[in-house]
């Protein structure tokens, strides 16, 4: 089968281009909130209508109900495939249909389940994550019709917001369904909306819970306080202790590492700093790229902190507290390792002597790419070829466990991240939004990558 040109595949996207909006709209108005119960009604209308727009563009789509690992009743999943030629190469097409919450709707400058556009953007809680990875798959699919040269299955998740706990169990059970040449996961994003990106690496997660006591029983501070710092204070040392001067995390065996496929393009700080919404005053922390800082090299957050509030507090030395250490490990280490690492020194950094103690919760696995693999030098070409610009290499910060989790299930699968996103979607935040001439390239590219992969 010959190639299909760029040409064409622009022709029928732009054909096709009020039913891939007209999807991203309806998906918006469904809510399909995973935090308000993967079981309830919402999320299996949710998956029914993302079933119906793949049977539109020739995936036998269905719904089935997964399982979690206790046995209990699981998340709507969505499963389907496309046989085009028993001999030919097999492409995994994921996204997650469910969405984040919206805690304040008044954050937002209009309807967060409404989808309004302004100018290129089209706002909407979904309307990039994931709906927009849904859109993608689904244009791509439409743009080739029957010169599509590879054959497809399709998996789109309905608890990615969730932490996905019945993931794993859900694709053993399921293993013919999923097994593949390539695993396109389309649940990132690009450097910017006209500046297209694979993402080559994710960090790895894990959690640990600290306990500082210094005394069996709180006592007066004004009686005591002197000899005897507060479990407060306390463990405010032992987190400083984490750090050196210069703000790197320098925990022995907790590994860094530098961004993969090179660093082609570093990170703009004016932007990071507008971003996050950083005080003027303050100096970011660590040394080297700011690239290889968010990306590759480990972070650790304090998430949680059991202190007694200021509203009614009263004179009395603290005598034990306790906190959550959140560390993102680079991209290869593995979390366990990471974990036991922290764990020894923070154990062996007790300040004082006080009695230190660490309870280990969940990890995951980061994720790197490979980038000399035949997918990702496919995918490469078919980015420049779409958005007139070779990729940039853009690594995440943050974690995405199942990826290395399918790597693991499926050794041989080539594994390539892509997504709609850019740095103004705010996925996760008021005012998400998707760049609708990103999405139209995004489209063309997974089209164009699809034909090459079956070109192989």
């Amino acid at each position: 089968m010959a190639a299909i040109s760029i040409e064409q595949v622009r022709a029928r996207v732009d054909q096709d281009w009020q039913r891939i909006v007209e999807l991203l709209s309806q998906k918006v108005a469904l809510r399909s909130i995973s935090a308000q119960g993967i079981t309830r009604e919402h999320m299996r209308r949710s998956a029914e209508f993302v079933a119906q727009e793949l049977r539109k563009v020739g995936v036998d789509a269905r719904v089935v109900q997964s399982s979690n690992p206790d046995g209990t009743p699981g998340a709507y999943e969505v499963v389907g495939s496309k046989i085009v030629d028993p001999v030919a190469p097999t492409v995994l097409l994921y996204a997650h249909h469910d969405v984040q919450p919206v805690p304040d709707a008044s954050q937002w400058e209009s309807d967060p389940f409404v989808a309004t556009q302004k100018g290129d953007r089209l706002y909407g809680r979904g309307s990039a994550d994931d709906g927009g990875g849904i859109a993608i798959h689904s244009g791509a699919l439409q743009a080739l019709g029957q010169d599509l040269p590879v054959n497809i299955k399709v998996f789109i998740e309905g608890e990615e917001e969730m932490g996905s706990p019945s993931f794993i169990p859900f694709i053993e059970a399921h293993r013919s369904e999923f097994e593949s040449d390539v695993i396109i996961v389309a649940d990132s994003g690009n450097w910017a909306a006209d500046v297209p990106s694979l993402t080559t690496s994710l960090r790895g997660n894990l959690d640990l819970d600290v306990t500082v006591k210094v005394l069996e029983h709180p006592v007066h501070s004004g009686q005591f306080g002197g000899p005897i710092l507060d479990a407060n204070t306390l463990a405010a040392m032992l987190i400083a202790s984490m750090y050196d001067e210069q703000g790197d995390l320098a925990v022995p065996g907790v590994k860094a590492e530098q961004p993969v496929g090179g660093l082609q393009r570093d990170l703009d700080e004016a932007q990071v700093r507008a971003d996050a919404g950083i005080v003027d005053s303050y100096r970011l922390a660590g040394t080297g790229s700011l690239a290889e800082r968010m990306w590759t090299k480990p972070s650790a957050s304090i998430i949680g902190f059991d202190a007694h509030p200021v509203d009614g507090s009263f004179n009395v030395i603290a005598d034990a507290t306790r906190f959550r250490i959140s560390l993102r490990t680079a991209p290869t280490q593995e979390p366990g390792e990471a974990q036991q690492a922290l764990t020894d020194f923070l154990l062996a950094h007790a300040p004082f002597g006080a009695q230190v103690s660490v309870e280990p919760l969940d990890t995951g696995m980061g994720w790197a790419m490979d980038a000399d693999s035949t997918a990702v030098i496919d995918a490469q070409e078919a980015m420049e070829a779409a958005f007139g610009l070779p990729p940039v290499n853009k690594g995440e910060g943050g974690s995405i466990p199942f990826i290395p989790e399918l790597k693991r299930i499926f050794p041989a699968a080539q594994v390539l991240v892509t997504g709609p996103e850019d740095p103004q979607t705010n996925a996760h935040s008021p005012n998400e939004s998707i760049s609708l001439s990103g999405l139209r390239k995004n489209i063309v590219t997974e089209a164009l990558l699809l034909s090459k992969l079956g070109q192989k």
